[in-house]
């Protein structure tokens, strides 16, 4: 297997999925769409990922590499591959599955729980999400990181996984290929150091609650990534 991942900004990602991928040696490629760089053929991959951004959909005029990354996921889905999208990579794919996206009414920032829907109790890659990595028990509601200000509808076709308090459509499943994020699966401590750094959003203790929750988050991520990337 190869793993494309695709970055919307330099400084968003691959954090913890390419931690996974190095870690299991699978190859895979990265390709910066937002600094003009040529995405390469399809055919050598059998999973893409699509990474977030501070940019928007209906900014597609403003920033071109948007509707060159959504015609690869649309490639992708329709030739039923391994599609993963986290936080604008989750609205591209709602986008591409023809759902609006849109501004939502507050941002999202920092660490807030997320709630699995029925379906997503019954999803077994999200059931790996759920499961307290040390301790091995289910948690139907936990904490995820969030940075988006941004929402979309639920594409049609497509299953609710997971909402929060905020917004209803934080994670869904279309077929059994293609899973969506709202919220950031990836980051690293490094990375919400880096993206707080002289930001208002930035709380006192914002690095504490990171550093508190930044073990159980991870395991919780590798556990998805091993069920994502080798078992689906």
């Amino acid at each position: 297997m190869s793993v494309l991942i695709l970055k919307n900004i330099i400084s968003e990602g691959p954090g913890t999925i390419e931690d996974f991928l190095l870690e299991n040696s699978i190859p895979y490629r990265i390709i910066e769409l937002g600094d003009g760089e040529t995405p390469p053929s399809l055919d050598a991959f059998d999973t893409v990922v699509m990474l977030g951004g501070p940019m928007a959909i209906y900014e597609m005029d403003e920033y071109p590499h948007l509707q060159a990354g959504s015609r690869l996921i649309r490639e992708a889905i329709n030739r039923g591959m391994k599609v993963l999208g986290i936080c604008l990579g989750a609205q591209m794919i709602a986008h591409c599955l023809g759902s609006n996206v849109y501004k939502g009414h507050k941002q999202e920032i920092g660490w807030f729980d997320i709630e699995l829907t029925s379906e997503g109790i019954k999803d077994s890659l999200m059931r790996k999400l759920a499961v307290h990595p040390a301790v091995g028990d289910f948690w139907k509601r936990f904490k995820v990181f969030h940075w988006h200000g941004d929402t979309f509808d639920l594409p049609m076709g497509a299953e609710r996984l997971a909402s929060s308090a905020l917004y209803e459509n934080q994670a869904f499943r279309y077929k059994n290929n293609v899973y969506a994020f709202q919220f950031h699966i990836e980051v690293t401590k490094e990375m919400v150091q880096e993206w707080f750094k002289d930001d208002p959003n930035a709380t006192p203790d914002i690095m504490d609650k990171t550093n508190a929750l930044y073990e159980e988050y991870t395991g919780r991520a590798m556990n998805f990534y091993k069920a994502f990337f080798l078992q689906l």
